[in-house]
């Protein structure tokens, strides 16, 4: 079959490789239609995050339709179109009952093979997806492959965000970083009742994106401070949603937020060391809330609204290519080349 496979930084090739197959008893074959490039994929991309080996399949956003499952799997079935959360999990342990899903001690993340140990990806043609039952989810009709596929990560994460950000009617918000995952915290946001967000990412056309869904945009940097004290009797935000995962978007979050806000953090996290201290977090009272989004449990809790109109999130994967072209989108993609906003790799 055919997969882009991580070659070196900055390097990712499509290569023919060995079709997956059933290891073990729960697990299943799936033939993907879609598969997304995410930021997270840009960690590895660039070097951030090292030691993945060469010809590991990237990717950990995928839907499809499956072809296998191993004689233990029960729930889901040979033709069924699912969608997938960017980690694998039991769904019967304490985590999954509680639904800390993306906590399974069992589960693992798609798209990280190590000295050989680990699942590959599922920017491929098939992959193979332990603990089928507990992961899968089956597609309603309703629902297209594009928003299954942000379902699976982009969305669950963004709404996860705005959630740990404990939004109140009349509070003043800040988004840091305003890709996919960013946008569709806005819109989390919003639902959630949030009316004053502020979005602060330096591409203009993501801040264009941001203002189209009610959020007042600008570049990051001091001007942007000093405006969102301004309007906030210089006390700054309530609460910041922080989306990017680098030093210099963590130490923005802390400078706009004021005294005995919430920051909540899903952008990951590649650099042991925080950009404010122990004593900065204690002379500001902060609240730092941080995590992977257990994407299982919030595929549950969102279909439904995708599926009625409530949520319309197709039109975020603004880029399709082949899987041939898998290169090109991962150069696409990282540079924000053509308004890129989110890439994914399309299989006939």
């Amino acid at each position: 079959m055919k997969a882009a496979c991580f070659q070196d930084i900055q390097k990712v090739a499509c290569k023919e490789i060995v079709n997956p197959t059933i290891i073990e008893p729960h697990d299943a074959i799936v033939k993907v239609s879609l598969a997304g490039l995410c930021g997270s994929d840009l960690h590895v991309y660039y070097g951030r995050e090292t030691g993945v080996d060469v010809d590991m399949v990237m990717g950990h956003e995928l839907v499809g339709t499956v072809v296998d499952v191993g004689q233990d799997v029960k729930q889901i079935s040979i033709g069924d179109r699912v969608y997938t959360p960017f980690t694998t999990n039991c769904g019967d342990c304490f985590y999954c009952n509680s639904g800390m899903t993306c906590r399974c001690p069992s589960g693992q993340l798609f798209g990280w093979v190590e000295n050989g140990i680990g699942l590959h990806g599922g920017q491929s043609e098939f992959v193979r997806v332990p603990l089928a039952d507990g992961t899968l989810k089956v597609v309603p009709e309703s629902v297209s492959d594009a928003s299954a596929l942000l379902l699976g990560d982009n969305f669950s994460t963004g709404y996860y965000c705005a959630e740990m950000c404990e939004i109140e009617p009349g509070g003043t918000y800040v988004v840091v970083g305003c890709g996919t995952v960013g946008l569709l915290c806005i819109m989390s946001a919003r639902h959630l009742g949030a009316t004053n967000i502020y979005a602060l990412d330096p591409v203009p056309e993501r801040r264009a994106e941001a203002e189209a869904l009610g959020a007042i945009a600008l570049p990051p940097g001091e001007a942007a401070i000093r405006e969102i004290k301004s309007k906030t009797e210089n006390r700054g935000a309530d609460g910041v949603m922080e989306l990017v995962g680098l030093p210099d978007a963590q130490k923005l979050a802390y400078d706009v937020m004021r005294p005995g806000g919430i920051m909540s953090v899903v952008g990951c996290h590649c650099t042991p060391h925080f950009a404010f201290s122990p004593i900065d977090a204690f002379d500001k009272n902060l609240t730092y809330k941080t995590g992977r989004c257990p994407a299982r449990y919030y595929m549950d809790q969102l279909t439904g609204l995708v599926a009625d109109g409530t949520f319309e999130i197709d039109s975020f994967v603004s880029k399709r290519f082949g899987v041939e072209d898998c290169a090109e989108a991962y150069d696409v993609f990282s540079n924000r080349k053509d308004g890129c906003l989110k890439a994914a790799l399309e299989f006939g």
